[in-house]
């Protein structure tokens, strides 16, 4: 064969195999990405959500403010609830009006408490300034101490005002007799799951869940759940009520304990009606 033709033929071969090579390239590029991708999907899809708080064991409330950037202040705050109330400084306070109203029942137990909400317009008059009732809900134990005394229940009461200014009236509760309020609200209180429930022949009047005195003590606080936002009124109430001790057991079946420790004042003063 003449040389003249042999290189043209072995240049011809390079250049067919270059072209096949080409050809072939993005072929065993997606096929190396459809490899990974059929390993990488299955981990995607089942990839564990992030936990959830709780308020113990690993999610406890020691560990709120690592589980998320927006929990820092869980941590970091120092105006936080709740506290131990023992030093008070005496002082005019506003008064305390109620302008609650009776509503058809609406329930929820989000698994971390017994929620009962409103929307009918009840209203807390703080020396004539408006706070809307949003819901009550119970924490087991109380929370709140005074002069170091722990408490086995309390109720939140929880308001907000047409600037969003958020107001906590807590009622704490002793052992002792069969509490009457409650006696009725229980037999309607859902096991944690289902969603929200109303109940429209059934009724729930919050004043029927307060104490007889207006006496209160107050201090600036923050939300007991994260994200532990702080700037939230809190108002704790003198008079205790009193519950038995088969309704704390009942309502303890519902839901686990749910109280936060008590936090650092860092200065704070708690002030008290005289």
């Amino acid at each position: 064969m003449p040389t003249e033709t042999r290189t043209i033929t072995a240049h011809t071969r390079r250049r067919d195999e270059t072209d096949r090579r080409n050809r072939a390239g993005p072929a065993r590029w997606l096929a190396r990405w459809a490899r990974c991708a059929a390993v990488a999907l299955p981990l995607v899809a089942h990839a564990a959500p992030p936990p959830h708080w709780q308020y113990s064991g690993p999610y406890g409330p020691a560990q709120w403010a690592e589980m998320r950037k927006d929990y820092a202040l869980c941590a970091r705050g120092r105006r936080q609830s709740p506290i131990d109330i023992v030093a008070t400084r005496r002082q005019a306070q506003p008064q305390l009006q109620f302008d609650y109203r009776s509503a058809p029942l609406r329930i929820v137990n989000d698994g971390h408490t017994v929620r009962v909400r409103f929307a009918n317009g009840s209203r807390l008059l703080i020396g004539g300034h408006a706070e809307t009732l949003q819901q009550f809900h119970f924490h087991i134990p109380g929370g709140d101490r005074v002069q170091g005394e722990s408490f086995p229940m309390a109720m939140h009461f929880l308001h907000k005002s047409r600037s969003g200014q958020l107001v906590a009236l807590v009622v704490l509760f002793r052992l002792g007799a069969r509490n009457e309020a409650l006696a009725a609200l229980l037999p309607n209180m859902p096991e944690a799951g289902p969603p929200e429930r109303v109940l429209p022949d059934t009724r729930v009047d919050p004043a029927d869940l307060l104490p007889a005195s207006n006496a209160y003590y107050a201090y600036d606080g923050s939300l007991t759940a994260p994200p532990c936002t702080e700037g939230v009124r809190w108002i704790v109430m003198q008079q205790p009520l009193e519950l038995s001790a088969v309704q704390l057991a009942r309502l303890s079946a519902l839901f686990p304990n749910n109280a936060r420790p008590v936090q650092a004042l860092h200065g704070r003063v708690v002030t008290q009606t005289p």
